[in-house]
């Protein structure tokens, strides 16, 4: 893993003297605690806790400002916290710091459902966003599983299991409040659906996991809810069936909103974690939007496909609380595998690659963790071409950790050589920083880090992510 062997080379502590100034700011809402600080130190990554040193809680873009300019002016690290559900050590305190949590900006803004946008500050999730629109007839699709906030997504360029059909975060942010390094607050972009007026700032910072400025507002695009929804789910006698049955799906058009893989030991433990029943096998879980009448005839040509594939069964599931319940053991996925090795560590992994060799980067992948004898899961949002590996390892066990690891690497490297990329929706972070001279090429290296030292000339934001300074 890409961890530094010693990180006290590495700190740049915040001082008595900022921490004095930013108390000045906000008050009671700073926190030094041991508590506070291990809890922003840690994520859903398999990274030790690396703390900051203390915790400021922002309630408007003008207070990240003050924040950022007075760590900026002491070359103090921020690090930008949402709800800690990254997966590649995203949050981490690499060098110490301040820590901004931005969960307590968590008010809309503005609906404008004539315009199917909404803006909201960045500590919104995703489901509190639905829940305030859920009378407008309109919904925000972008679903990457966890209760994740708007401001995170927006910087790691989230995605999920919706992204086949509405695409992700990329396609869906219109606009951003941002404060830079130095605590000047920019906006990028506008509710128009195009625009040809200069630099694309707000592509620029979706995806940037803070290492580029804090991103405090967000402006996002909002769709029709369906007519008609509904699930179904298939098993087959092996992977290879599932995955063929979904590249054909989607090779021939048919407008599918979600298709998840998952393999029969994420079958065998969303069973045992959610009392299912489900056969133990490779399984797609397909969900459909539209009109009735369009639903019923993509179900029918799908139910096709996957027969010519050697589907066992083809379940409808059209009741809410029947999809509801089959989504939930997907989305349970990570925690179910947790509990099939109590006192384990997850490393969890992903990568994309194109459609039509999806099968092959799966396959393999499945071979090399058989071969090093992994208790591991396989799931993805296969209507992209994107999917995941759970590994689940003795964290005191250093071979263990370095077989996952190399299965990692192997797994990358693959999907890279079939033109795909080392990750589809978790991010670089830390673990994957390494993969990005193998995707892009040194000298594309280079013009990311002439970016970064072009908007963060004293490396405080986020250090230690993405690329190395």
């Amino acid at each position: 893993m890409n961890h530094p062997a010693d990180l006290s080379k590495l700190a740049r502590p915040a001082t008595e003297a900022l921490l004095s100034d930013l108390r000045a700011v906000f008050g009671e809402r700073l926190s030094t605690t041991h508590a506070m600080r291990e809890h922003h130190g840690r994520d859903e990554s398999s990274y030790d806790p690396m703390l900051p040193d203390a915790v400021v809680f922002a309630h408007t873009t003008e207070e990240v400002a003050a924040a950022v300019k007075l760590c900026n002016a002491c070359g103090v690290p921020v690090i930008p916290y949402g709800t800690g559900t990254s997966l590649e050590g995203h949050v981490l305190a690499l060098q110490g710091g301040i820590t901004i949590d931005l969960s307590q900006m968590n008010r809309v803004l503005a609906i404008h459902a004539e315009d199917l946008t909404a803006t909201v500050q960045a500590g919104v999730t995703r489901k509190q966003l639905n829940q305030e629109i859920r009378d407008t007839g309109l919904f925000f699709p972008i679903d990457p599983g966890a209760d994740a906030s708007l401001g995170g997504m927006a910087a790691t360029r989230a995605s999920g299991t919706n992204a086949v059909r509405y695409g992700t975060m990329r396609e869906n942010t219109l606009a951003l409040t941002v404060v830079t390094a130095d605590g000047r607050i920019i906006r990028t972009g506008t509710r128009a659906r195009k625009s040809s007026a200069g630099y694309d700032l707000t592509r620029i910072f979706v995806g940037s996991e803070g290492t580029l400025g804090v991103i405090t507002e967000v402006t996002v695009r909002l769709y029709p809810q369906p007519e008609a929804v509904s699930a179904a789910v298939c098993s087959f006698p092996s992977a290879a069936d599932a995955v063929n049955s979904v590249i054909q799906t989607i090779q021939m058009g048919i407008p599918v909103a979600r298709i998840e893989f998952l393999d029969e030991n994420s079958v065998r433990s969303i069973n045992a974690h959610d009392k299912l029943n489900l056969p133990e096998k490779p399984l797609l879980l397909f969900e459909f939007h539209g009109s009735e009448n369009g639903v019923r005839e993509q179900a029918e040509i799908v139910q096709e496909i996957v027969g010519s594939h050697h589907a066992i069964g083809f379940e409808w599931a059209v009741r809410p609380e029947d999809r509801s319940r089959l989504w939930a053991a997907r989305h349970n996925a990570y925690f179910a595998m947790l509990q099939m090795r109590p006192g384990a560590r997850s490393i969890s992994t992903d990568c994309c690659v194109p459609i039509s060799r999806l099968a092959e980067c799966i396959l393999d992948t499945k071979d090399d963790c058989e071969k090093n004898g992994m208790i591991y899961s396989i799931i993805g949002h296969v209507g992209d071409g994107n999917f995941h590996v759970l590994m689940m390892v003795d964290p005191h066990d250093p071979d263990e950790m370095a077989k996952a690891e190399g299965v990692n690497a192997r797994m990358v490297s693959r999907a890279i050589a079939m033109d795909g990329t080392c990750t589809g929706e978790h991010g670089v972070g830390m673990h994957k920083m390494d993969f990005l001279v193998q995707e892009h090429g040194e000298e594309a290296i280079e013009t990311m880090r002439s970016l970064k030292h072009a908007f963060d000339p004293n490396n405080i934001m986020n250090p230690g992510k993405i690329i190395h300074w």
